[in-house]
């Protein structure tokens, strides 16, 4: 395999796009993940059950990986089906009671509301959006105080990058506030983990949820829960299976008199692991995970800063809108179209040239990562002006 370096498409062979400025929304992926998927295929065609164990120790090795990316103990994380799965476990565990508040934010995109208002409408409870897109960060902590102040709050849910805009939101300071008012904080990372570096415990996230498909460059069908200790032992899942045991296995390798069903669920958050998962979206996450972090999140955050400089200078000079925070920069750089054109019909324009963007919420969003080299900027901001 050909060695791995910022800006370079070498490991991405079979894409078809000049420039896939695309990572929010999913990446391609690599040839070391397309390797790893059809080397752990074969090994189940070879092997049928005599795969399933080194499967299991691939997934604790993956959790050590990620443990790596989100600054805690593997101990501390649950494999998923996806981010939505863990945000659902979560609302459903939480055990809401009537009259319980769940502060969400505008503009947050569906999987970090839907899960909530259903946990909600069962228990009696009320999700209270407030404004995050006319606020500043003072004014929106100002908000979310004033919330907490009145009481009943459980928790508050928030991603940790604005999915339509790309505003990476104040989450130490989110919370202190939550934890002061004896909240929780609940964040969805999928749109900052592998693009911003991200520390559990600097944060103080009760929750964190992502998954593989966006800026981790895996596959969908795969995600993950990190829940601190204290967290954790509070959650009480409404659902388990058989894997959420202790000591779940032992019955089909060693010998008789194993078979029970009264063994005790697993106090920490890998209760949650509770059935066959996707071993091919495990292997595939592992071997992007890997590059990631070989490379160092850090080195790619500021590798995608130098290309959305370049790039929404020149869109600024043709009439775009920028709704970058340079300060405080994620990986999206969202844009508001030139006045009087539609968002998707940049998108199918910059398609026929090559060029992958998104246009969610009617905005023209644009996010490159670690392959994307700055020699493709001029390329893209020609296709720009050949817009008519």
């Amino acid at each position: 395999m050909p060695p791995t370096t910022l800006g370079s498409k070498t490991l991405f062979d079979a894409l078809d796009y000049r420039a896939y400025l695309n990572h929010a929304a999913v990446s391609p992926p690599s040839a070391p993940v397309r390797s790893a998927v059809s080397t752990w295929l074969d090994l189940y065609a070879q092997r049928g059950l005599g795969a399933v164990l080194p499967a299991m120790e691939q997934r604790s090795r993956l959790k050590q990986g990620l443990s790596r990316l989100l600054g805690c103990e593997a101990r501390d994380l649950a494999m998923t089906s996806s981010t939505t799965r863990g945000l659902m476990e979560i609302a459903s565990g939480i055990q809401l009671r009537t009259g319980d508040g769940i502060l969400c934010f505008t503009g947050e995109f569906p999987t970090n509301i839907t899960p909530w208002q259903t946990a909600a409408a069962a228990a009696g409870a009320d999700v209270h959006l407030l404004d995050q897109e006319s606020l500043d960060d003072d004014d929106l902590l100002a908000s979310v105080s004033r919330a907490l102040q009145e009481g009943g709050v459980r928790l508050i849910a928030v991603s940790a990058v604005q999915f339509s805009t790309g505003r990476v939101m104040p989450l130490r300071q989110l919370a202190e506030l939550a934890h002061a008012h004896g909240a929780l904080l609940c964040v969805d990372a999928i749109q900052a983990l592998g693009i911003l570096p991200f520390d559990v415990r600097e944060i103080g996230a009760d929750f964190v949820c992502g998954g593989a498909h966006k800026w981790l460059m895996g596959i969908e069908g795969i995600g993950f829960v990190y829940a601190s200790p204290t967290a954790a032992a509070a959650l009480r899942p409404l659902t388990s299976g058989w894997l959420s045991h202790e000591d779940p296995i032992g019955f089909l390798f060693e010998g008789p008199g194993l078979l029970r069903y009264d063994r005790p669920l697993r106090q920490g958050i890998d209760v949650l692991e509770a059935h066959s998962m996707s071993v091919l979206g495990c292997v595939a996450l592992e071997a992007s995970l890997n590059l990631i972090l070989d490379l160092g999140v850090s080195e790619i955050h500021t590798h995608v800063q130098a290309y959305n400089d370049a790039l929404e200078e020149g869109l600024l000079q043709r009439g775009f809108r920028s709704l970058r925070d340079r300060q405080r920069p994620s990986g999206i750089l969202s844009l508001h179209p030139p006045s009087g054109d539609a968002a998707s019909d940049w998108i199918r324009h910059l398609d026929a040239h090559g060029i992958a963007v998104s246009g969610p919420d009617g905005k023209l969003r644009i996010s490159p990562h670690w392959p994307n080299a700055l020699d493709e900027v001029p390329f893209v901001l020609d296709a720009v002006a050949a817009f008519s």
